[in-house]
C-alpha cells in the first residue's frame, strides 16, 4: 500500500506532507496556520512568479552561481506552471504570513520538488536542487513579492485596458446613433437646458477613455522592479551583476519595459506604486457608478419614471410583479465598482502599513489589486454587450419632456433678459403650456425671432441665434 503522507524536517522540527504533494513542509506549515479565507494566490500572481524564479535561475546559471543542469530543470518545471500544469499545488491562502513568504517558500518548494523530478529525484529529498539554495538563490520574499506584485498587475492591465477601450466605443456608437435627438439636461436632477442624447453617451465614452488613459500613465510606475535587492535592499547574497541579468530576462518574458529600481530600498520598503495603481481603479470605478446611476435614472420608468432610454431586457425583474424589467446590468456594475472602490481603502491601507525597511502587508494588497482587475476584466464586457450595445433611445419622450420644459426659457436672455425670462418660466409652469406658447401670447417676439431662439440648433449651441 502507497504511503500517504512523507516526512520532511525544517529548523522547527518534522511535520508530515501528503506523498504527492509537490509543496513541502513550510507550505504545509502555512496550512496549519492560516486556514482563512480558502481564497488561493491569483493565477497571474502564480504566472509572475514563475517568470520570477525562472529568470533568476538563468541569470544565476550565467553568472556561475548554480550548475546549468539545475537550471535548465528550474526553468522546465517553470514553464510547466505557465502552461497550466501543478496550479492545485499552489494552495496558500491569500491571507497568509506578512510579506509572502509562504508564498514564496510555496513556490519554491514545488518548483524543487518538480525540478527534481525531472532530473530523476523524489519528491521530498531536496536532491540536488533544494527550494532555498537553488530555487530562491540570490532572492528573497521582500524583493520577489513586490516584483510579483509589479508583473501580475501589469498582465491583469494588459487584458484590462482593451475591455475598456471597447466599452467606450460602444458608448460612442450609441451617441453617433443617437446625435440628433434632442432632449433636455438636466442638473441637480431638475431640468436645465437642452442638449442631444448623443452628446450624453459621448461624453460617457470621454469618462471611460480618460480613465483608460490614466491606468496607462499610471502603470508607468511599476516598471521599475525590486528584484535584486534581496532581503533590505542592499543585494546580500545576489552576485553583482546578478540584478540587471535577472531583470532583463525578467522584461524578455513577460513582455513589458522592466527595471531595476533606482534605490532597492525604497523599493522594498516603500509599496505607494501600488497605491497609485489601485487610485486609478478607483477612479474608474467612481465613473462606472456614475454612469451605471444615469442608465438607470435615465430608463426608469416604464411610464412613471424618466423613460428617455430603455436599456435590454435581460431577465424577469420581479417574482412577484408580473412583466417587470429591472436595469440589472446597471444594477451589477454598481457593485462591481463598489467592491473595487473598498479594496482600494484595503490596498491603501496596506500601503501606508510599511515599517522601516519592509511592508509586510503585501498579500492583502495584491489579492485586493488582482480581486479588482479580475471582476472588472470579467464583467465589463457582459456589460458592454447586453446591455451598452442594446440601448435603444426614446425619441418622442425627449422630445416631449423637451417641448414642456420650462428652462428652455433660459434661450430668452440675450433677448428679453433674465428677470423677464424668468416670469415667462413661472407662468409657462403655473399654466401647464410651453414658454413658446407663452412669448407668442405676449408678443414679445416676432414669429420669426421665436422659431430662431427656440429652433433645436440653437438650443443646443450647434448654432448662434441670428441677429
Amino acid at each position: 500500500m502507497a504511503k500517504t503522507n512523507r516526512s520532511e524536517r525544517d529548523f522547527l522540527g518534522i511535520l508530515e506532507v501528503p506523498a504527492d504533494a509537490y509543496y513541502g513542509i513550510q507550505t504545509a506549515r502555512a496550512l496549519e496556520n492560516f486556514p482563512i479565507s480558502g481564497l488561493k494566490a491569483h493565477p497571474l500572481l502564480v504566472d509572475a512568479y514563475m517568470m520570477i524564479k525562472r529568470s533568476a535561475a538563468l541569470a544565476n546559471a550565467e553568472l556561475g552561481q548554480i550548475d546549468p543542469k539545475s537550471a535548465e530543470a528550474i526553468v522546465t518545471a517553470a514553464d510547466e506552471i505557465l502552461s497550466g500544469q501543478f496550479r492545485d499545488q499552489f494552495v496558500v491562502d491569500v491571507y497568509q504570513a506578512g510579506a509572502g513568504t509562504s508564498f514564496n517558500m510555496n513556490c519554491n518548494e514545488v518548483l524543487a520538488n518538480r525540478a527534481n523530478e525531472i532530473l530523476g529525484g523524489t519528491k521530498g529529498e531536496y536532491k540536488p536542487i533544494h527550494p532555498n539554495d537553488h530555487v530562491n538563490r540570490a532572492q528573497s520574499t521582500n524583493d520577489t513579492f513586490p516584483t510579483a506584485m509589479h508583473v501580475s498587475t501589469l498582465l491583469g492591465l494588459k487584458r484590462l485596458i482593451p475591455i475598456l477601450e471597447n466599452l467606450a466605443e460602444a458608448f460612442a456608437v450609441r451617441g453617433k446613433e443617437f446625435a440628433k435627438i434632442p432632449k433636455i439636461g438636466r442638473t441637480h436632477l431638475q431640468d436645465a437646458v437642452p442638449m442631444w442624447l448623443g452628446q450624453e453617451f459621448d461624453a460617457y465614452a470621454a469618462a471611460i477613455r480618460s480613465r483608460c488613459e490614466s491606468l496607462r500613465v499610471r502603470s508607468q510606475e511599476i516598471l521599475p522592479v525590486a528584484l535584486g535587492g534581496t532581503a533590505v535592499g542592499t543585494g546580500l547574497n545576489a552576485h553583482p551583476e546578478y540584478r540587471e541579468k535577472a531583470v532583463s530576462y525578467l522584461a524578455e518574458i513577460c513582455g513589458f519595459g522592466l527595471v531595476p529600481a533606482s534605490d532597492m530600498r525604497q523599493a522594498i520598503e516603500s509599496c505607494a506604486p501600488m497605491a497609485s495603481v489601485s487610485g486609478s481603479l478607483r477612479d474608474l470605478a467612481l465613473e462606472l457608478i456614475r454612469i451605471a446611476n444615469d442608465l438607470r435614472l435615465l430608463s426608469s420608468g416604464p411610464t412613471t419614471g424618466l423613460g428617455e432610454i430603455t436599456l435590454p431586457a435581460v431577465q424577469p425583474g420581479s417574482s412577484i410583479m408580473p412583466g417587470k424589467v429591472n436595469p440589472v446590468m446597471a444594477e451589477c456594475l454598481n457593485m462591481v465598482a463598489f467592491q473595487v472602490v473598498g479594496n482600494d481603502l484595503t490596498i491603501s491601507l496596506a500601503v501606508q502599513a510599511g515599517q522601516m525597511e519592509l511592508n509586510v502587508m503585501m498579500p492583502v494588497m495584491i489579492h485586493n489589486m488582482m480581486t479588482s482587475i479580475h471582476i472588472l476584466t470579467h464583467y465589463l464586457p457582459q456589460f458592454t454587450e447586453r446591455c451598452v450595445r442594446g440601448i435603444v433611445a426614446n425619441a418622442d419622450k425627449c422630445i416631449h419632456y423637451l417641448e414642456k420644459c420650462p428652462a428652455i426659457a433660459t434661450a430668452l436672455n440675450p433677448k428679453l433678459g433674465y428677470h423677464l425670462a424668468a416670469e415667462i418660466a413661472k407662468e409657462s409652469v403655473r399654466r401647464g403650456v410651453s414658454v413658446k406658447q407663452v412669448v407668442k401670447e405676449k408678443g414679445l417676439l416676432t414669429d420669426a425671432e421665436i422659431e430662431d431662439v427656440f429652433d433645436i440648433d440653437t438650443l443646443t449651441a450647434s448654432r448662434p441665434p441670428k441677429g
